[in-house]
């Protein structure tokens, strides 16, 4: 029986496409939201889960950083998903007749030249795979769907339109989830470590949280705050370094942070993808 692999959308999603690259011999599992994503794996209805942190051109995910801590499971890679966009339509429909597109709010903003260039009205959708399902059960041929050239294959549908993200390198980044952790292994291209934390109700707390990391030259990649419980005075830090916590300088850094934190919980350390180096 082959291990699955969970991710939010349809078959045809771009999470479809990252589990497609990333893990091809696990069968992909399709779930309606990041949280039936997430729950999945917990149950053991999927071994693993692919889950969608940021965009290049769009940013973060909404929420999803949120929804990491409490998840229970722990992130053991990365994988970087080159987004092409592509304009779906029903089989024999021209691009001259397209009047509106359907795609997520996150791909929306991804083509707006193309659709402005065109006079193509977006419209927001929970997925773009569904998009694309929603097109071919449709009989409409001035309807169409942003979505992948995998969508396209799925649904029969025709690509009126190839690669028409505004920016070249448009390029979305997924966490692999497990419900074990592996910090055993060595990357080829270095290794990443995630964590939350937070600061003491203390002056300058987390400027000083980071000076350990600077003075012993670790190299933070991400820093990102969020609210905790709906409270102004919770403030909690999801953080990215380059480096594992066996590293001298890293496990410096670290003893450093645990001064100035009152919560500090590990949440992944893993290969650095490839693709990391040419961004």
């Amino acid at each position: 029986m082959p291990q699955k692999i969970a991710f939010q959308g349809e078959l045809g999603a771009y999470g479809h496409q990252a589990c497609s690259e990333a893990r091809p011999d696990f069968e992909p599992l399709p779930c309606k939201t990041f949280d039936d994503a997430i729950e999945s794996v917990r149950r053991g209805d999927a071994d693993l889960g692919m889950i969608a942190v940021e965009n290049s051109t769009y940013g973060r995910v909404a929420d999803v950083h949120s929804l990491l801590p409490e998840s229970g499971l722990h992130i053991v890679d990365e994988a970087f998903v080159r987004v092409h966009v592509n304009l779906l339509a029903k089989k024999g429909a021209q691009l001259g007749h397209i009047a509106h597109a359907f795609g997520h709010p996150v791909i929306l903003p991804q083509c707006s030249r193309f659709l402005r260039e065109n006079l193509i009205t977006p419209h927001a959708t929970s997925d773009n795979a569904r998009a694309a399902r929603e097109v071919a059960e449709g009989d409409d041929m001035t309807v169409g769907a942003l979505a992948s050239e995998l969508a396209a294959e799925i649904y029969g549908l025709d690509v009126l339109a190839r690669h028409i993200e505004d920016s070249d390198r448009n390029t979305t980044r997924f966490l692999v989830m497990a419900r074990e952790p592996n910090y055993n292994r060595r990357g080829a291209h270095g290794m990443m470590t995630s964590f939350v934390f937070r600061v003491r109700n203390i002056p300058a707390a987390l400027y000083k949280a980071m000076g350990g990391f600077a003075t012993n030259g670790v190299n933070m990649t991400k820093l990102e705050s969020y609210m905790v419980g709906g409270h102004f005075t919770a403030t909690q830090f999801y953080a990215e370094i380059e480096g594992h916590p066996d590293d001298r300088n890293v496990q410096l850094a670290l003893e450093e942070l645990g001064y100035f934190t009152d919560h500090l919980h590990l949440m992944g350390i893993y290969p650095a993808d490839a693709r990391r180096l040419e961004r």
